[in-house]
């Protein structure tokens, strides 16, 4: 067990960056690209996904402090800490049944795209935490019993991949991502409410007509329409509720557009570098599936971060910073103060977009009231979560008591898994 620990450790220890080259190389060769293909197609996905990093990093560095501030300006003063899904990943991790959920997690994988359960094979591997933190949560409720972690880790990742196959069309009718689906836990599990809201939402007399999608709005109102002066304006305007209106304020503000603008322009760029590495790799997986198994399609399951940049996606979560930190001054039985996971909110919303056939509005209103779901799951998750950080050493800042992370106990999916270890608990011990 100690050599497997070790493995795992130094596999997740050099990054998705390192990983997912890797991976993909030994992918394009078992689907008979030959090395030198293979191994093009895995740099140049690399490099994709290190543009794809960067720029997250760039949303995060800006938008993170503009968040905060406007939490100073409400005076929030709530006792359970949102720490974020790089805090939550870190814990899953960290759980002493990491290294026997990684390798169950792929051969699951394998097992339902040779039964013909999913079409998906998964090569996110990065994003594995989510299925881990899933198990972890079994593994916790019951009191440490590893064969109940690994059953709810199991139904998870087939949940997950179900919907990956079925939310597939978005992906490559919305986004433009050809033969690609989104296995990644945020967007697949919060789709699980969101898409059936949005769907909901655009019912309501007008909504759903409206012509308000970014294309549309570019149309009507010129170079202030264009995706980065969105983003230049959207993220301009949560800077000065961030950071106020003094003349240095001002600045600072303005320094966030100019940040969600860059955004707006640069990730449709890197998520082409990425798709240009990743359609030989596709094509050999097509072709492979159909001489072996005529009749049947393999999709490739990516992160969900190649759909952030999407104009509509991006603008929606700039808007649901500001309202999800309202949320939390009203919301009566909230208790969760959040932060760490407010530029997340771009990967909860991914699939509430595409349902929305990228409709602003109708975008907007189901992200708020679904939201207001979130909050209340990951107010009642937070016991567990508290207990999942314990092995990282991450503690609660100075006025909260608990931890949680609206990625994870915020999640729909987790949410459900938790409840049903609750239940299964006094069965199981």
């Amino acid at each position: 067990m100690d050599i497997l620990i070790n493995i795992v450790n130094a596999i997740l220890n050099v990054g998705p960056t390192a990983i997912l080259p890797i991976s993909i190389t030994i992918i394009g060769l078992i689907f008979g690209t030959g090395f030198k293909k293979a191994f093009k197609s895995g740099i140049t996905i690399g490099i994709g996904f290190v543009g794809v990093s960067l720029i997250i990093g760039l949303l995060d560095s800006f938008l993170a402090p503009a968040a905060q501030g406007m939490i100073d300006n409400f005076g929030l003063e709530l006792n359970v800490i949102d720490a974020g899904w790089p805090a939550a990943a870190a814990a899953a991790f960290a759980m002493p049944i990491a290294p026997l959920l990684i390798p169950i997690i792929l051969l699951v994988n394998i097992a339902l795209i040779f039964f013909k359960v999913t079409k998906t094979l998964n090569v996110d591997i990065w994003n594995f935490w989510h299925m881990i933190a899933a198990g972890s949560t079994g593994y916790i409720v019951t009191n440490g019993n590893i064969w109940f972690a690994v059953l709810i880790t199991i139904i998870y990742e087939a949940i997950v991949l179900l919907i990956a196959d079925w939310t597939q069309p978005y992906v490559e009718k919305f986004f433009g991502l050809e033969g690609l689906t989104f296995p990644t836990g945020s967007p697949t599990s919060f789709g699980l409410i969101g898409i059936p809201i949005a769907w909901a939402v655009g019912k309501i007399p007008g909504i759903g007509n409206l012509n308000a999608d970014s294309e549309t709005i570019q149309e009507k109102f010129g170079i202030f329409g264009e995706p980065m002066m969105i983003g230049l304006i959207l993220g301009t305007v949560v800077g000065l509720l961030g950071y106020g209106f003094g003349i240095d304020e001002v600045l600072q503000a303005f320094q966030v557009g100019i940040s969600m603008g860059a955004v707006m322009l640069l990730m449709p760029r890197m998520v082409k570098i990425f798709m240009e590495g990743l359609i030989p790799i596709s094509d050999a997986a097509s072709k492979w599936m159909k001489k072996r198994f005529p009749g049947r399609e393999l999709f490739i399951g990516v992160d969900a971060a190649l759909a952030v940049g999407h104009p509509g996606v991006l603008s929606t979560s700039l808007v649901l910073v500001p309202i999800t930190i309202l949320i939390a001054v009203l919301l009566p039985g909230n208790a969760v103060l959040p932060f760490g996971d407010l530029v997340g909110i771009t990967f909860f919303i991914v699939f509430v977009v595409a349902a929305s056939k990228g409709n602003l509005v109708q975008s907007i209103i189901t992200g708020t009231i679904m939201m207001v779901l979130v909050l209340w799951m990951a107010t009642s998750f937070a016991p567990v979560h508290t207990e999942m950080m314990q092995g990282t050493g991450f503690t609660a800042t100075e006025g909260a008591n608990q931890i949680t992370s609206l990625t994870t106990g915020g999640s729909p999916l987790n949410y459900l898994l938790y409840l049903l270890s609750e239940f299964a608990a006094p069965f199981v011990n």
